[in-house]
């Protein structure tokens, strides 16, 4: 189901490529297997930009989600160092993969945001991209829209443009 969610969402928003990993919901583990999976396609895609989730967000102080703080960190783990220390995966290297270096980290959920970007032309196919993914919002209180619009128009406040995606920006590091 969640499959099948995802790629009705990727449709709305034009994407070409959806890669599933396969791991369970609620089940993602840190390990080094799936820190290889993430650099192994980093170094097939060669993205110039990551987008991930805030590993060190805190909903409300308190809650976020195992398997976005477990991505997080992995993601930032691949970027930086391992993208940049072939000594980590010399067989990838002998497979013929080359270094890579990413140019910088978008974090989105973060309560430390420092970069934002113009949603109000997109807004619309945001939330309906959102509501493909039934098994998540089913259910969800009265005024969910709205409050999606409520915080996008804060992440906003002091911009020229009246919606916005708040993220936490980073450059990623050169190797040492």
């Amino acid at each position: 189901m969640r499959k099948q969610e995802q790629q009705a969402a990727a449709k709305i928003l034009g994407v070409k490529e959806v890669i599933f990993l396969g791991h369970p919901d609620l089940g993602l583990e840190y390990t080094t297997e799936f820190r290889k999976e993430l650099l192994v396609l980093m170094l097939k895609y060669r993205p110039d930009i990551v987008v991930t989730n805030d590993p060190y967000y805190r909903f409300r102080g308190y809650f976020s989600s195992l398997d976005h703080r477990t991505t997080g960190q992995a993601t930032m783990d691949v970027v930086w160092p391992y993208l940049l220390a072939p000594g980590t995966y010399r067989d990838l290297i002998e497979a013929g993969f080359q270094l890579h270096k990413v140019q910088e980290v978008l974090m989105w959920q973060t309560d430390n945001a420092n970069y934002r970007i113009d949603i109000t032309n997109t807004f619309d196919i945001k939330v309906a991209a959102l509501r493909c993914h039934k098994s998540q919002v089913d259910g969800m209180p009265a005024g969910w829209d709205e409050r999606l619009k409520e915080r996008a128009m804060e992440a906003a406040k002091g911009e020229n443009y009246a919606l916005a995606e708040a993220f936490h920006r980073e450059e990623v590091l050169q190797r040492l």
